[in-house]
């Protein structure tokens, strides 16, 4: 880290507010309905978009309306947490869910498809900042021995949402409208709002808002977002609207590969005040666990598209049966991220969670290659449960890992960084499988019906064809989905091995002991909190207020030592201490 990011990080206002017991539970209950709202939202659509597509004549198109929220969502997901250190948490959050609430109601407005997948870019603009924000500001109300226990009921939420979204969908196309989902968590999304701007704690930003505009990485922004566009648009389109070596997914791409390049440098030697620090890269455990990020974001959202793919094209089952089958994976996620979450609250460790999560997804997805035409339901229901679990011990636990192994003042930018290369691994997961399956499928099925293999997610119309044809297709397809599994399954063994790179430290944090709260200092005279190290006995004996207050006039040497102690720390996770040297490393 230069010596000028650190200058600038240290002006930042600390958002550290421990707040009691009662209030703490009264902010939960309001952050995870708002996240439920959100992956409501994001998931829902899917069962609407063929209603949809034939109400405002978008058949060609309608995958758009997915699409561009996923860009959207991913490209805004890594300037959350600098917005959110300099304007506050607040602010921040409460501005996402009223986006998410005005954003909605234009969709279900929306007469064509330019203004539909316009707005749904909004919502997914708002839902990057409510999944970022909600867990930044659980890390500043909570100690982070107790984070796992909170993330971990979260993580439940966005599995709820996943499963919930769709039932919910189909009930507003059977019963009303598709429309009617939209104004649903219109309202819903304002009342959220509402009541977090009164549950969550504020927070006086360390300048006026110009001083604070002026600290935006702008050059950050400009360059990060025009190549994280520009290489998500042709991954996502190219095979289903345009050929991959067609002029403009070759232009996109190198384009969008030069300006990565330029983010890069300007992160790097220009911005004092980075979206993503490349010091988390120096940082070996840190680095380990993004790149884990990126590679389970990349079979976990292959999966929630993939597997109803080969439910209706290989097995012929209905989108009912389809969505009931997304149960167990969902049901078991929900669960295990319950149960990691009070384990490593409990216990103080998050190892063998996070070993435990990536063994058991890799025998999951290792026995989702066996998927075929004839696989009886109660195996797949079984295998299904078991990528659950694992999805649910890794979600939550490698956030909370990746939080101690970094310092404060790093904490929003690793989740905003951290959300980020999950989404972006997502892209390209998705992008990868449809390659995979478009290529399986022309190599598998009957010449007279190559044509099938260009729309990715359709369903093809069985009762069209004879019963040789038909077996022929259902051949292909099977293949096809085969393929792609056996393509992911290697992503989640990665991640198992990426596991030797990490160890566990504890939750213990030098720079997170002994900070007091408002509340705190106006006890000060009764009660003293130690720097190296006094847990805090009983935060709910304290007052609940809106801000943590700074020692404006810290001496210097306080600040030297404090320093040293996040220097040291560095030095300890880069491996550049004398007794780090040859020793193995492992959680």
């Amino acid at each position: 880290m230069g010596a000028r990011q650190k200058d600038v990080e240290a002006g930042l206002r600390d958002q550290t507010n421990l707040l009691p017991k009662r209030e703490l539970i009264l902010l939960f209950s309001t952050l995870a309905a708002s996240l439920l709202v959100c992956f409501i939202d994001q998931n829902g659509i899917g069962v609407l978009l063929p209603s949809i597509a034939k109400d405002i004549d978008a058949e060609n198109t309608i995958s758009w309306a997915g699409t561009s929220s996923l860009i959207a969502n991913t490209v805004f997901q890594v300037l959350y947490g600098r917005l959110s250190d300099l304007f506050g948490r607040k602010l921040v959050y409460v501005s996402a869910l009223a986006l998410l609430s005005i954003s909605d109601l234009l969709c279900g407005l929306a007469v064509n498809s330019t203004m539909l997948y316009v707005f749904r870019g909004l919502a997914g603009v708002a839902g990057g900042g409510i999944t970022s924000l909600s867990m930044m500001i659980v890390s500043d109300v909570v100690t982070l021995e107790q984070r796992g226990k909170y993330q971990g009921i979260l993580g439940a939420m966005v599995g709820t949402g996943n499963l919930v979204g769709p039932l919910l969908g189909a009930a507003f196309v059977q019963h009303s409208t598709w429309r009617g989902l939209f104004w649903f968590i219109c309202p819903v999304a304002a009342i959220c709002c509402i009541i977090n701007w009164f549950m969550v704690p504020a927070t006086v930003p360390s300048e006026d808002f110009k001083g604070n505009v002026k600290k935006i990485d702008f050059y950050g922004v400009f360059t990060g977002s025009v190549a994280t566009i520009l290489i998500l648009i042709p991954i996502s389109g190219g095979g289903s609207y345009f050929e991959w070596d067609s002029p403009m997914c070759i232009s996109m791409l190198t384009i969008g590969g030069v300006f990565a390049v330029a983010f890069i440098i300007v992160e790097w030697k220009v911005s004092s005040l980075p979206m993503m620090p490349l010091s988390l890269f120096k940082n070996i455990p840190v680095a380990v666990m993004i790149l884990q990020n990126f590679f389970y974001g990349a079979t976990y959202y292959a999966y929630l598209y993939y597997l109803p793919i080969y439910y209706q094209n290989v097995r012929n089952w209905t989108p009912l049966i389809s969505a009931v089958l997304t149960i167990p994976i969902v049901f078991f996620q929900s669960f295990a991220s319950i149960i990691s979450g009070l384990y490593i609250s409990h216990y103080k460790r998050y190892g063998e969670v996070i070993w435990a999560g990536f063994v058991i997804w890799t025998i999951g997805s290792s026995l989702t290659t066996l998927f075929s035409r004839t696989l009886p339901i109660a195996a797949i229901v079984v295998i299904s449960s078991l990528n659950g679990i694992g999805v649910g011990f890794v979600f939550q636990p490698t956030l909370v890992a990746m939080q101690a192994h970094c310092t404060k003042a790093q904490r929003a930018v690793v989740i905003s960084n951290r959300n980020f290369l999950r989404s972006l691994g997502g892209a390209f997961g998705l992008a990868i499988s449809a390659a995979v399956l478009q290529n399986t499928l022309k190599a598998n099925l009957p010449a007279k019906y190559k044509d099938l293999a260009r729309s990715t997610y359709s369903t093809p119309d069985y009762s069209r064809y004879d019963a040789a044809d038909s077996d022929a297709i259902h051949d292909a397809y099977a293949r096809a989905s085969r393929a792609v599994f056996i393509t992911l399954a290697p992503f989640i063994a990665l991640c198992l091995f990426g596991c030797f790179l990490v160890k566990d430290r504890g939750l213990a944090r030098p720079d997170e002991v002994g900070q007091p709260t408002l509340a705190e200092s106006q006890v000060q005279s009764q009660q003293s909190v130690s720097r190296d190290g006094e847990e805090e006995k009983d935060c709910a004996s304290f007052m609940a207020v809106p801000a943590p207050v700074e020692d404006e006039n810290e001496d210097k040497e306080t600040i030297r030592e404090r320093d040293e102690i996040e220097e040291k720390d560095e030095a300890e996770e880069n491996g550049e201490g004398e007794k780090k040297k040859g020793e193995a490393v492992k959680i």
